[in-house]
């Protein structure tokens, strides 16, 4: 019931605020949103998030660095037997950054994402948070790109003889990591241009796109609104945090959370087509529909923390900006235990 109910669009109810839409093709008008995001990006971000190597995720690098003593709560991973023989003394061995850093992100685009009944449709909180990421990351000769997923093809009807074919995992496009604003902007507008598609997307086949080929240690980030079951993404997450410092971000309209009382609710799924009315004056009905979306938002989140995936969950009806500041905020203090590094 979640699935279902989560993924349809109340029609009917409409939006608030001011809501921007990337336009299908890239035109002026999509260039014109790209550049007044970017200046609100770099406006926020760079009063409040400073350092050039500073991203969503700070932590160790992989590169040799001194020894220092053990405290409680360090990777047990990182300790430095030599010195800790020569001292008998427990020491770890800290990790210095690498100076150029590789982001890739896995965006999903598919037609769920053309959702929206806050300030914001979820497609467009999406491409801001790419855009976010990109500012954060582009600096310094630090690389990033993108695999970018929407809906496939609704498969054809069953015959009377022949099961339906499979629809597919949907359009998967790779646009390459390369270092440089022009680049970065580049991949913005390609990401923004996306066509959508109707059909379901496959998430599972997305995020398996960052693990082939094997690429060098880095970051990887994806955004989507995790409707998707967690068995088809879960391992290909897992898989991914062997390698790579994972950050999921998940977006979410608060109609896929509660039901309004708004009595009779035309809904389509936006991804099959697929209308149905539904009686929300029923109070039952209501509170089996959030308590349905609440075991999925908590299942979801139970498989990001068994991944190893950071979490951050962006709102439509909210300050998207402001709540990636206030995560950066939160992992920063727990890495560093409130101390400067």
């Amino acid at each position: 019931m979640a699935r279902a109910a989560a993924v349809t669009s109340p029609a009917p109810i409409p939006s608030r605020g001011t809501r921007w839409t990337p336009s299908p093709a890239v035109g002026p008008r999509t260039e014109a949103v790209l550049s007044r995001l970017q200046l609100l990006v770099t406006r926020k971000l760079d009063g409040l998030l400073q350092g050039d190597y500073a991203g969503l995720l700070p932590g160790p690098g992989s590169e040799a660095g001194e020894s220092r003593e053990y405290r409680p709560g360090d990777d047990v991973r990182r300790m430095d037997w030599p010195v800790t023989a020569r001292t008998t003394t427990p020491h770890v061995r800290r990790t210095v950054a690498d100076r150029e850093l590789e982001t890739w992100l896995a965006v999903d685009l598919s037609a769920s994402l053309d959702f929206g009944t806050g300030r914001w449709l979820k497609r467009d909180v999406v491409v801001a948070a790419a855009a976010a990421l990109t500012h954060l990351t582009v600096r310094g000769g630090n690389r990033i790109g993108a695999v970018v997923g929407s809906g496939a093809a609704p498969a054809a009807p069953a015959g009377r003889w022949r099961p339906a074919p499979p629809s597919g995992p949907g359009q998967l496009v790779r646009l390459p990591a390369r270092s440089g604003r022009k680049e970065a902007q580049a991949l913005l507008r390609a990401i923004a241009g996306t066509e959508p598609r109707p059909g379901r997307g496959d998430l599972g086949a997305l995020v398996d796109m960052l693990n082939r080929p094997p690429r060098r240690r880095g970051v990887a980030v994806v955004i989507s609104d995790f409707l998707a079951p967690p068995q088809q993404w879960a391992r290909p997450m897992r898989k991914l945090r062997v390698r790579h410092d994972v950050l999921a971000i998940e977006v979410v309209d608060p109609r896929e959370l509660e039901l309004p009382d708004v009595g009779v609710l035309p809904v389509v799924d936006p991804e099959t087509g697929e209308l149905h009315e539904v009686q929300t004056a029923d109070p039952r009905l209501r509170r089996r529909y959030a308590e349905a979306a609440a075991a999925q938002r908590a299942e979801t989140a139970t498989q990001l923390r068994a991944a190893g995936a950071a979490h951050l969950r962006l709102r439509t009806d909210t300050d998207w900006l402001l709540d990636m500041v206030r995560f950066v905020a939160a992992q920063r203090h727990a890495r560093t235990r409130g101390t400067t590094r």
